[in-house]
């Protein structure tokens, strides 16, 4: 690894929300992290953190986690320690899912969301998922490991129509190059 270029090392990505209005059922949106083996870099995920879980080497875990978007500043934030993340693994994508518990939801029906996506004090990418209203779930960041070993990190809110489990399966298997 070049000494000038140590790429991405460590990330936090965080999520914010209003609350539902008075007398509406509760919005939740997830966070959530697959990694994707060197071997097979767009087939099933390793592994996929979220709620209540976190990496088995302890390198992606939540730090907060929402599940009405009451809290004060960001809901929820998640640390992805890629310095860390051993050697096998190729690529992080990270998402949010709208939780679909009373009614179906996209994210036209959430109040003042947003995104940010930074590195120490840098701010990597903002959004407010405008882009994808009609979306149930979003990719909204990836990673991958280049060659010499570093991180590049990806921006970009992809929406998808899927269920929480579906989009879990499927997230890191499209925007292949």
């Amino acid at each position: 690894m070049n000494g000038l270029n140590k790429g991405i090392r460590k990330v936090e990505i965080a999520l914010k929300w209003d609350p539902s209005p008075a007398g509406q059922p509760p919005t939740d949106l997830d966070l959530v992290a697959g990694t994707y083996l060197a071997s097979d870099p767009y087939g099933d995920p390793a592994f996929v953190v979220h709620f209540d879980s976190r990496s088995p080497d302890g390198t992606i875990y939540l730090n907060r986690d929402s599940h009405d978007g009451k809290g004060f500043g960001w809901d929820e934030v998640m640390t992805v320690e890629l310095n860390r993340l051993d050697s096998r693994y190729a690529r992080v994508v990270v998402g949010v899912v709208i939780q679909q518990r009373s009614a179906q939801r996209t994210f036209v029906g959430v109040t003042n969301p947003g995104l940010r996506i930074r590195e120490g004090y840098t701010d990597l990418a903002t959004d407010d998922f405008g882009s994808v209203l009609g979306a149930t779930a979003a990719t909204v960041a990836e990673f991958a490991r280049q060659e010499d070993g570093s991180w590049d990190f990806h921006p970009g809110v992809h929406g998808f129509e899927d269920d929480p489990a579906t989009f879990t399966r499927t997230m890191g298997k499209t925007h292949q190059p």
